[in-house]
């Protein structure tokens, strides 16, 4: 297959979260397929509600610092499968990807035709041996893989760990997880590995009393990050009337005052997560040095994540977030309550239909002069006319586009336009800004 025939073909399989396939008798018939390429590179493996995709992001700039040959897997991605799969800083090639896809629904193939399974591999399932292939051909020193949901049922959770992490739990993927945070916390805890030690962000005392016990069960040593965070002297960089430098943080680290390339007072709790793995890799036999955590927190970038971008000086910016559930949406409410609020502010929302809408409109339209809905091209998108209320702030767009092209004809200069509900919603506005460049 080419690469176009690649993604026809993935996604012929059904849409990522709605023909999901919670198990790992797929992905481990796949592995045993190929001779488990995921033993042959040691793993820093991270799960969570909220932060896993940010702090991923932070480890490998701290790998890549350091000079660590570092894969990173993650999803979902923006705008090109290809971002999900790097190495060395640098999205698997289409070739490579329709080469390796190519392998892989091949063996998937043959494991029906033999009987070993009943159903050809998922998309995801797919995606992930994809991305273990690359990195065991390419000799990685080190893979960072973001977990995909949950964790104990996830396709990632084959891989070899020396460490894993799990970021702030919330609620998220009820459907799936469970309607409690201890349901939730179990799953995200069942990537715990005996004798693995796991770094764990603050925590709500009924996750953090799962995360415990389990850690208990299995002899994986708990490295608590909260301890750690209160000596950091979290402070906001003080450039107050740079609306390109809001939201940038510094903290305490080893005597230094290091800037944390992303948005968000919150970006402390996974730059302290980074950290502690970093550090734990180094106690591993990794060349880490004290330079390189201080370098890669201040080059990390990690796009649709508070993400302000620019679109020329007779243009308003915009404010990229994929918030999508009530906790991204408080944490992207207070980042505008504490920078923004002097600017006019157009919002533009979309979401999964599976998600808590009501609660995140809540607690996001009050902020905004103008909200636009509009309908994500995603079969799991809601309808628009689900969210609307009875209020003359509201208006709907047939589309994505015709929502950015509203916002920027009602938003002035100085105002501001934030994009959020899904990353979804932002990958298909990074689309579009791609093509208008």
């Amino acid at each position: 297959m080419n690469f176009d025939q690649s993604l026809h073909y993935l996604y012929s399989l059904g849409n990522e979260l709605l023909a999901m396939k919670l198990g790992l008798e797929s992905v481990r018939a796949l592995a045993e397929a190929f001779d488990r390429p995921q033993e042959r590179f040691p793993a820093v493996h991270i799960a969570g509600t909220n932060g896993k995709g940010s702090t991923s992001a932070m480890v490998e700039a701290i790998a890549l610092a350091a000079g660590v040959r570092a894969g990173l897997y993650t999803s979902p991605h923006l705008v090109s499968i290809t971002e999900r799969v790097r190495v060395d800083g640098t999205a698997i090639s289409e070739a490579e990807f329709a080469r390796l896809a190519t392998r892989v629904r091949e063996a998937g193939e043959r494991l029906v035709a033999s009987g070993r399974l009943s159903a050809v591999p998922t998309f995801f399932e797919q995606a992930t041996m994809i991305a273990y292939l690359h990195f065991a051909e390419r000799e990685v020193e080190l893979a960072i893989l973001e977990v995909g949901l949950g964790g104990r049922l996830d396709a990632t959770n084959v891989c070899r760990p020396v460490l894993t992490a799990i970021t702030p739990v919330d609620y998220d993927h009820q459907q799936y997880l469970g309607d409690t945070l201890a349901a939730i916390a179990g799953e995200k805890a069942g990537i715990l590995k005996s004798g693995v030690p796991v770094v764990v962000a603050p925590q709500a005392a009924e996750a953090m009393a799962v995360i415990v016990d389990r850690s208990r069960e299995t002899g994986a040593p708990l490295i608590a990050v909260e301890a750690r965070l209160r000596e950091a002297a979290v402070v906001p960089v003080d450039e107050p009337h740079d609306r390109w430098q809001a939201g940038i943080h510094r903290l305490r680290y080893d005597g230094a005052d290091v800037r944390i390339n992303l948005r968000g007072r919150h970006q402390a709790v996974n730059a302290m997560t980074a950290i502690l793995l970093a550090e734990g890799l180094r106690e591993r036999g990794y060349s880490i040095p004290r330079e390189a955590i201080v370098a890669g927190l201040e080059r990390v970038t990690w796009p649709g994540r508070l993400e302000m971008v620019s679109m020329g000086a007779s243009a308003p910016p915009l404010l990229l977030d994929g918030a999508h559930n009530p906790a991204g949406s408080v944490v992207l409410r207070d980042f505008l309550r504490e920078h923004c609020s002097r600017a006019p502010l157009t919002m533009i929302f979309g979401a999964m239909a599976d998600k808590a809408v009501d609660e995140m409109a809540a607690i996001l339209f009050p902020l905004a002069r103008r909200v636009i809905l509009t309908r994500v091209d995603n079969p799991r998108a809601v309808d628009p006319a689900r969210i609307a209320a009875p209020d003359d702030r509201l208006v709907h767009a047939e589309n994505v586009r015709g929502a950015l092209d509203e916002a920027m004809r009602v938003t002035p200069v100085d105002g501001l336009i934030c994009v959020c509900g899904s990353l979804c919603l932002v990958g298909e506005v990074r689309r579009i800004m791609g093509e208008a460049s």
